[in-house]
């Protein structure tokens, strides 16, 4: 296993847990080598318990919020790397997103553990909260400018900014991108969001430099781009 699963949640109570999300948990909450982190008992308890899921697996949880993260992301750690796996639950919406999860999911990848999600609708705020770059603040830039010089200026300003960034482009420039973006700052830290969600969905992260040699440019393949921000 030794993994860290994000499980989206939804904001209205009375809705149901997204069917491959309950599935998995179904099938791993009860197995000794699983953690279920939880933002508070009582809310965690509620909700497990409106979607059906095993009461027995209620004693199981870890209670992971902005008063305990400083105390124990560095125990959970040590258990995922024994090969144990942990969901990651929030009180409702996306864990990591605007959330303590967020310097979690930052461990991890530090550790050189594996990050994923259960399905979310929104490509640019999963990103975000896989990246687990700090994003008190982001900027969503877009899609970038074709034509040159506008292009490289556009690069060039914008990555001035302190602000994590988001940025995207057509399937068949994402190899293009990686090259400018190495040529102008190879050491900046980014998460690449290959295929969000999909069966070949790759996550990616480190140094710019490091990151384009995972890609030949014969990809033709959706991403999203997330810069760290200048204050990392």
């Amino acid at each position: 296993m030794r993994d860290l699963i994000l499980v989206p949640t939804p904001i209205q109570e009375d809705h149901p847990l997204e069917t491959t999300a309950r599935e998995l948990l179904l099938s791993d909450c009860m197995k000794e080598e699983v953690l279920i982190l939880v933002e508070e008992h009582k809310v965690g308890r509620q909700r497990w318990l409106k979607w059906g899921l095993p009461r027995e697996a209620i004693d199981k949880f870890i209670l992971y919020n902005e008063h305990s993260q400083e105390k124990i992301t560095g125990d959970i750690i040590k258990e995922i790397k024994t090969g144990k796996r942990a969901y990651l639950l929030s009180d409702c919406g996306l864990p990591a997103f605007c959330d303590p999860g967020q310097h979690l999911v930052d461990q991890c990848h530090k550790q050189g553990l594996k990050v994923s999600a259960t399905p979310f609708p929104n490509s640019i705020a999963l990103a975000l909260a896989l990246s687990g770059f700090s994003h008190a603040t982001f900027l969503f830039n877009g899609f970038i400018p074709v034509k040159e010089p506008e292009r490289s200026d556009w690069m060039k300003l914008n990555l001035k900014r302190p602000e994590t960034l988001i940025w995207m482009e057509t399937p068949y420039r994402l190899k293009k991108l990686l090259d400018d973006l190495v040529k102008l700052d190879p050491k900046r830290e980014i998460f690449m969001g290959v295929d969000l969600g999909g069966k070949e969905e790759l996550l990616v992260r480190g140094k710019a430099q490091s990151v384009a040699g995972r890609f030949d440019g014969s990809e033709k393949r959706e991403f999203v781009m997330v810069l760290s921000p200048l204050t990392i």
